[in-house]
């Protein structure tokens, strides 16, 4: 940890595995926290294996990394332990005993034969702030049931709103780009954690956290779930059009596509004379937000013809020389190769020790005073078993063999 970090004084007992969990811990780490994050003898956290591609050394050759794993477990510290056996119960026990935190997404009920649950590790550390990520919840007629960020995405009706309208071609559900469920259910773990630590440190209590994927989905719904609530019908997909604003969507242009995002009539008026339809800015039907939004069906074809005059880049210094929001669609090669990304010194590359180095994205979170880390490489496995139960629990070598011996650790 560095000298000043927002979280330098919190350590983080990690029993998650995959991304929810991980992602949290991870946010932890990079703001300072010591993050110790318990894996299973042999294998470890399931996204170790999910590759490829896999983080490659010097020779060009697969390390046993998964690029996967890397991207939610940077900064962390690898313990190995079996906690069906007593031992490895027991060694938990100790290291909650000695931490601020415990996180874990196991299905409900199932720490508690363990003698890990939250009763059972309040018992040791009293003001423990204990954070359980589940897919739907501790209690309620799905409790019981796994989640998984894709079925909720469907279940949590993202996917209603997601996708290509159903009259076009290619409509119908689609599910987001990368598992946003579990990213979001990861941020606001994050977030309540603090919270609970904020409020430990004023009151000396600890508490019980209810993280659920199906919760977050619906309240990450946001804008939609407002419009269902206050209209009563359900709102369908728009493709890259916005429900509530018009133009607010992609165009084709003559060589590409481009995204314009009007979020006023200033704007909107300012991207029609930009097209040299000047005509259209103060038309009786779509001179408001209000009435472009009622008249989309006859508005849009006609935007989208001016607009496929041009090429994008016209397109692009076109409008932001008059202050209408618009960018192009990139893929990784063109976010990476961005000046902006690269100005912002979003890739890091941190030493590893199979690897060499690898490439991480680093924390978005930009605080003057006590900056996030982030260019601490994921651990290998067991990387600092003997370490943290040299450091934190005492153990001798002595005992740590014995460990090993009985296959605990």
């Amino acid at each position: 940890m560095t000298a000043k970090t927002a979280l330098g004084h919190i350590r983080v007992l990690d029993l998650s595995r995959v991304l929810a969990g991980p992602w949290c811990s991870q946010n932890l780490a990079d703001l300072g926290a010591d993050v110790i994050k318990i894996e299973r003898p042999g294998a470890g956290d399931d996204t170790r294996a999910w590759g490829p591609p896999y983080a490659k050394n010097s020779q060009g050759e697969d390390t046993t990394e998964a690029a996967y794993y890397l991207s939610a477990n940077r900064g962390k510290r690898s313990v190995t332990v079996d906690i069906a056996s007593p031992e490895g119960q027991q060694l938990i026990r100790e290291l909650a005993a000695h931490s601020d935190v415990v996180l874990e997404n196991y299905k409900v009920g199932q720490l508690k034969k363990y003698g890990l649950d939250y009763a059972s590790l309040q018992a040791v550390k009293p003001d423990l702030v204990y954070c359980s990520v589940t897919g739907f919840g501790q209690d309620g007629p799905y409790a019981h049931r796994a989640g998984y960020d894709f079925l909720i995405q469907g279940m949590g009706g993202l996917m209603s709103v997601t996708g290509e309208r159903d009259d076009l071609p290619g409509g119908g559900p689609q599910k987001a780009g990368v598992a946003l469920t579990d990213l979001m259910t990861g941020m606001y773990a994050t977030i309540a954690i603090q919270a609970a630590l904020i409020h430990r440190d004023r009151t000396g209590e600890g508490q019980y956290i209810d993280m659920a994927l199906l919760d977050v989905q619906v309240a990450m719904l946001a804008n939609q779930g407002s419009n269902y609530l206050n209209s009563g019908k359900a709102p369908k997909r728009w493709g890259n059009a916005h429900p509530n604003i018009v133009p607010y969507q992609t165009f084709a242009c003559s060589d590409g596509y481009i995204i314009v995002a009007t979020g006023n009539d200033g704007q909107y008026q300012k991207f029609v004379e930009a097209g040299g339809r000047a005509d259209l800015a103060l038309h009786e039907r779509y001179a408001t937000n209000r009435l472009r939004v009622e008249n989309r069906a006859e508005l849009v074809p006609i935007l989208a013809d001016m607009v496929k005059l041009q090429s994008r880049d016209w397109w692009i210094g076109k409008l932001e020389a008059v202050g209408v929001p618009c960018g192009p669609i990139n893929d990784l090669n063109d976010v990476y190769r961005n000046p902006q990304v690269q100005a912002r010194g979003m890739v890091v590359e941190a030493p590893h020790p199979t690897a060499g180095h690898v490439k991480l994205v680093r924390s978005p979170m930009r605080l003057s005073a006590t900056p996030a880390d982030g260019g601490k490489a994921p651990p290998l496995l067991g990387q600092h078993t003997e370490e943290v139960l040299r450091e934190v629990l005492g153990r001798s070598d002595e005992q740590i063999g014995e460990l090993k011996g009985k296959g605990a650790i």
